[in-house]
């Protein structure tokens, strides 16, 4: 009887290691997934390394308001580049950031930033008209419009995006379908296809990946 009690200890104290085990490498495997990672070249300068980040910027949104980078100061945000007058890829954009906008809604730290790539066109007027159509809150999405060197210019150079006339094109132009994650350093954490679900489904998971980094 004493051996039985004996093997029964033996055995539970190796189900206890192997529990224990399995919680660490699960702890460690999830440690691991949390850290995305950070796009664009960086340098290490005296020891620390510092990353591509998004340039200064200040735009107009549909409420005649000026977007700069203040207004996603301690904000995760996604960017994309699109026209209202699109008749390609932007109203499939349109579903699939519609989506992300619905699953933010209750996440004060995470917001949306839509740059114009057809300012002449996509005025401040009717880009509220857009935003009310879509029945969205400008506080959560902002679309923006300014000169077209300036948005072009930070579409290819900070958000690594193509963005440009193009009379071959049927409408015009020609952009990136693109989804940009932006963390709250101003750093690119991740890139989707805006056209694809399965892509964006990516992004709203990552987006609370992002989010548990900066929870720690």
């Amino acid at each position: 009887m004493i051996k039985s009690m004996a093997n029964n200890s033996v055995v539970k104290f190796v189900m206890f290691l192997a529990v224990a085990a399995g919680l660490l490498f699960a702890s460690c495997t999830e440690k691991k997934e949390a850290a995305l990672p950070i796009f664009g070249e960086k340098e290490v300068q005296g020891g620390d390394t510092i990353y591509h980040t998004i340039a200064d910027f200040k735009f107009v949104d549909q409420d005649s308001a000026f977007v700069t980078n203040e207004t996603f100061k301690d904000k995760i945000y996604v960017a994309d580049f699109f026209f209202t007058s699109c008749r390609t890829i932007c109203p499939i954009m349109k579903t699939q950031m519609l989506r992300v906008y619905d699953s933010i809604q209750n996440e004060p730290d995470v917001l949306l930033l839509s740059h114009s790539i057809d300012p002449e066109y996509d005025t401040v007027g009717l880009l509220h008209d857009y935003a009310e159509r879509l029945g969205v809150k400008s506080n959560k999405w902002h679309f923006v419009t300014g000169s077209k060197e300036d948005i072009y210019k930070i579409a290819q150079t900070s958000y690594f995006a193509t963005a440009m006339e193009d009379k071959s094109e049927p409408d015009g132009f020609i952009h990136s379908g693109a989804f940009l994650l932006i963390d709250k350093d101003k750093r690119i954490r991740g890139k989707y296809d805006g056209t694809k679900e399965e892509d964006v489904n990516r992004l709203l998971a990552e987006i609370q990946r992002l989010k548990k980094e900066y929870a720690k």
